[in-house]
């Protein structure tokens, strides 16, 4: 299993006795192609990977994947309402912002569209699991600082987890 895939499984596991409380026990992964598989065999992505190590660890909850490969933060925030509604999870994996990045696209708007999410997810009951993400230095060394900053400083803002 990839590292990150056994890092995002060990900070679930961590905070799943918190969330026994929960009606629902489902982890919904929500975000872009890296999630959602592109160029892998679907059974060979990290969040199957995910889903079959919970499954053997934890049979109490399921993993479920709305990840869509292209989707921007912008496309997110106008797709979570519905999947928060249709899954209910106890958990969200945040996995997006990495075409943002590599489309050059307004850090402000993403940041906004992303701490949407978090308090859209947060209200829902669900916790949230912040996967940062690295981009090529193509718009220069400020943007791509400023874009690896923002997953940091909305963790810190929200109080939620963060895979860096």
């Amino acid at each position: 299993m990839p590292r990150a895939a056994r890092t995002v499984v060990l900070v679930l596991l961590l905070g799943m006795p918190a969330l026994a409380w929960c009606a629902e026990k489902s982890i919904l992964v929500f975000g872009d192609s890296l999630s959602a598989s592109y160029g892998v065999a679907q059974l060979r992505g990290w969040v199957a990977l995910l889903a079959e190590r919970i499954r053997r660890e934890r049979p109490d909850y399921s993993v479920a994947n709305a990840s869509l490969s292209g989707e921007t933060t912008a496309g997110g925030l106008a797709r979570l309402p519905r999947a928060l509604a249709q899954h209910r999870p106890a958990v969200l994996v945040l996995e997006l912002g990495g075409n943002d990045g590599l489309r050059g696209l307004p850090l402000p708007q993403m940041r906004a569209n992303l701490a949407a999410m978090i308090e859209k997810a947060q209200k829902s009951g669900a916790r949230v699991l912040l996967v940062g993400m690295r981009i090529p230095p193509n718009y220069g060394p400020e943007y791509t600082q400023e874009f690896e900053a923002a997953y940091t400083q909305l963790a810190k803002r929200y109080r939620t987890a963060l895979l860096p």
